[in-house]
């Protein structure tokens, strides 16, 4: 049947039409919502008849298709859409009359037109061809793909699993009631900037997935079968990405198409949305290695003790790395500090005690690294000691014994100034009064190894 086109239906005629298939019989009925999820993800072969309810042809084939499906039950799956109603469907697959039926096999976005007989038993051994001719092909290591995780695989650009499938039935419980922000990709199987986009949208999934710890996500939408949420956003070309965030309108994404284009626009939303990141003072062994261990790289300040500055001033130095951090926060660097002499065996692996206090390292704890902070302890020292560790550039040396140091167990600072309670005694040295202290022997009025 070639056009509905000057035809004159009679009411009766309409009503016996409606449907030529129902969920009483084996034949699958297809839709735009359900065909992605059924056909093009599934590793079955699939005979899918593309018809009309007023077709005279169809409604001949209908009984015959029906034995085909009960008789391949398990074996091969038969569908059927009613490319009438889904006019969007039988255009995505070149569908001009009816009724037209299409083999999907290895490849699940090129399907191959069935050519042979209309009866039951001209399908069944149309099927089992088919059939036979996709587990030769996976034998001898050509099996074909389907959906835009399957292209990706095969292009060899990134970790498939790291870009999310998004369909007509779980877009809006993933996307829109998400606290995360959604990078999203509409696209169409057969768009060749789709296809050279794919590696890069794959291998920055990857990347975002791993540095914002899965804050900022990255989703595809095959547009040509889940027309529904495609329409909502007015996707008129591809690939049309978009941003979402949660209880805002969508953005047009309008960044190049790079790997490295598309992390850089993913960290900067992040930033955009991310709190500042904690900076946690140095208690345990457990901060230390979580942090460093969490991140690419921790930023250590070993302060002056607390006699030497009071809680001003110490606040102060802690206020400069607050700033620094918020700067840096798309980095998703660890912040820790600790007091001078709390944790000796840091100091002594960094190297820290020669250059006095404060001091600043920056720990890769993945290779053993470190770099030390040469300029001031200030917005702008340490600006430009991290702008340098960011592009790669700045001295290195490898962590003193080439593993993490042992690491104390102290009390939290409580914010207060500290309270001298070492004992001191006077003597006598180039004619002039000094303090030294009794418990380390150290000259001068501070001892920081008091507690």
């Amino acid at each position: 049947c070639g056009s509905r086109s000057g035809r004159v239906l009679g009411c009766s005629l309409v009503l016996s039409v409606q449907a030529l298939y129902s969920s009483s019989d084996d034949v699958v009925e297809l839709t735009p919502s359900n065909f992605n999820r059924e056909v093009i993800q599934s590793d079955s072969l699939w005979l899918v008849e593309f018809y009309a309810p007023w077709c005279g042809h169809c409604q001949s084939l209908a009984p015959e298709w029906k034995k085909a499906a009960t008789a391949l039950k398990g074996i091969v799956k038969i569908g059927a859409v009613d490319a009438d109603q889904h006019k969007s469907l039988g255009g995505q697959y070149g569908v001009r009359g009816f009724p037209t039926i299409k083999i999907f096999g290895g490849n699940k976005n090129k399907p191959d037109e069935y050519q042979g007989g209309r009866t039951s038993q001209a399908i069944v051994d149309g099927a089992m061809n088919a059939l036979r001719a996709l587990v030769k092909d996976r034998l001898s290591g050509k099996s074909g793909g389907s959906g835009y995780n399957k292209q990706v695989g095969e292009s060899g650009g990134g970790s498939k699993k790291d870009v999310v499938e998004l369909t007509d039935d779980n877009f809006d419980k993933m996307v829109l009631e998400s606290d995360d922000v959604w990078l999203v990709e509409f696209f169409a199987p057969w768009c060749g900037h789709c296809k050279n986009l794919e590696p890069e949208w794959a291998a920055a999934a990857t990347d975002v997935k791993e540095q914002t710890k899965g804050r900022v996500r990255l989703g595809a939408v095959d547009a040509t079968v889940h027309q529904v949420v495609s329409s909502r956003y007015g996707i008129r070309g591809f690939p049309t990405i978009k941003i979402f965030k949660k209880g805002e309108e969508p953005e047009d994404y309008q960044g190049g198409r790079s790997r490295k284009d598309i992390v850089e626009r993913a960290l900067d939303l992040f930033s955009d949305n991310a709190p500042p990141p904690e900076l946690l003072e140095i208690l345990n062994e457990d901060v230390l290695k979580k942090t460093c261990e969490d991140s690419q790289l921790c930023i250590i300040a070993v302060l002056p003790h607390i006699l030497d500055t009071g809680a001003s001033g110490r606040n102060g130095y802690l206020e400069v790395m607050m700033k620094m951090a918020e700067k840096y926060k798309k980095k998703m660097w660890g912040w820790l500090w600790t007091e001078a002499g709390a944790q000796m065996d840091l100091e002594a692996s960094l190297g820290i005690g020669g250059f006095g206090y404060p001091a600043m390292a920056a720990i890769n704890a993945r290779k053993m690294k470190f770099a030390l902070l040469r300029g001031s302890f200030s917005d702008t020292g340490i600006h430009e000691f991290l702008r340098e560790l960011s592009v790669g550039r700045g001295s290195t040396a490898t962590l003193g014994g080439g593993a993490m140091p042992k690491i104390h167990a102290v009390e939290p600072w409580d914010g207060k100034d500290g309270q001298v309670s070492g004992k001191i005694t006077a003597v006598s040295w180039s004619e002039k009064d000094s303090q030294v202290c009794d418990c380390c022997g150290c000259l001068g009025e501070v001892c920081t190894q008091r507690t």
